[in-house]
């Protein structure tokens, strides 16, 4: 099973009126720091304030009417459960998001104003995800998970189909990886477009599931730590159906970061690119600032959300740095 072109242009067919189609800008201050053309997709501006809607609205609107009145549930750090919430509340559709206790509050808050039911489990995305079966079991209700399903691959896919669209003659793109559900679907947009284009998955050094996984060529457990990309935690599930395979087989690359590059990235972001950014959306810029990727040709990086708690912004453009503990808070 797979996630190929046709699914993702289908997508972009169901999903269309739904989501933005975000803007791609030139970054000069990259641009300049690097030698070559830096673009930004702007998904942060999209509706939820991040890329996960794309995957959500796609998923809800396969479900058919009997799936649909059972309502959905999901395990989430955050994002996906917010797209969810978001599109299940236009359908008129029950909402359940279980969630750790590493999920920053604002993004509860943002959920839990949608009118989602939100279960609180455990210290981990896998605890959470517990409860969600449970719910599947006893109550019926339809998992739709954050990225191993093919009609959230392909939602998130439409994503990449914009990129080329914008940016043609991109020699590389920049997507922040975690489950994998965004990198697969960019991945295979792309690359059904422009084989040559490089896809550079990028996550962080504290418990990044996928690229451990890649490493022992199968799906690993990691343990799920406190990350300014709090959106990039979580595992990718020992049963992985689609997004590790996809990953393996598209992906060229995968580059690890520091918290402190991390928030060098969200520095830069509001500094000179006047954008608000979370952790995850700020580790393509990161990337770049860190010199862990090269740029040799027109680059273009994700900016996946916004929803960071905007204490803790204040805190990193103003130059602290909070304790791992803290950033969890």
């Amino acid at each position: 099973m797979t996630v190929e072109l046709q699914h993702i242009r289908a997508a972009r067919e169901r999903i269309a009126g739904k989501v933005e189609r975000t803007r791609c800008v030139v970054s000069q201050s990259l641009s300049d720091c690097t030698g070559g053309p830096v673009h930004l997709k702007l998904e942060n501006h999209q509706t939820t304030g991040a890329f996960k809607l794309r995957g959500a609205s796609n998923a809800i609107a396969a479900l058919n009417p009997q799936e649909r009145s059972r309502g959905v549930v999901a395990a989430s750090t955050g994002n996906h459960g917010r797209a969810l919430a978001h599109a299940a509340k236009l359908e008129g559709m029950r909402a359940v998001i279980c969630m750790s206790r590493l999920v920053p509050d604002n993004k509860l808050d943002a959920i839990r104003r949608l009118g989602a039911d939100v279960r609180i489990v455990g210290n981990s995305q896998d605890d959470a995800q517990q409860e969600v079966d449970r719910l599947v079991a006893e109550e019926g209700l339809v998992m739709l998970p954050p990225f191993d399903h093919p009609d959230i691959i392909a939602g998130q896919g439409t994503l990449g189909l914009e990129i080329m669209e914008q940016v043609s003659d991109a020699a590389a793109v920049l997507v922040p990886l975690s489950g994998g559900g965004l990198a697969a679907g960019v991945a295979a947009a792309i690359k059904g477009v422009s084989p040559s284009t490089k896809i550079i998955g990028i996550s962080m050094v504290c418990g990044a599931a996928m690229k451990a996984s890649l490493d022992a060529g199968r799906p690993v457990q990691v343990e799920e730590l406190p990350t300014l990309a709090d959106s990039l935690g979580g595992g990718i599930g020992l049963d992985n159906r689609l997004t590790f395979a996809m990953c393996r087989a598209l992906l060229d690359d995968v580059v690890l970061l520091s918290e402190d590059e991390i928030a060098a990235g969200i520095r830069h972001a509001y500094e000179q690119e006047r954008e608000i950014v979370e952790g995850a959306g700020a580790v393509g810029i990161a990337a770049l600032l860190a010199g862990k990727v090269g740029v040799s040709g027109p680059t273009v990086l994700i900016l996946s959300g916004r929803n960071i708690d905007m204490d803790l912004h204040r805190r990193i453009v103003c130059g602290e740095a909070p304790a791992l503990r803290e950033r969890a808070a």
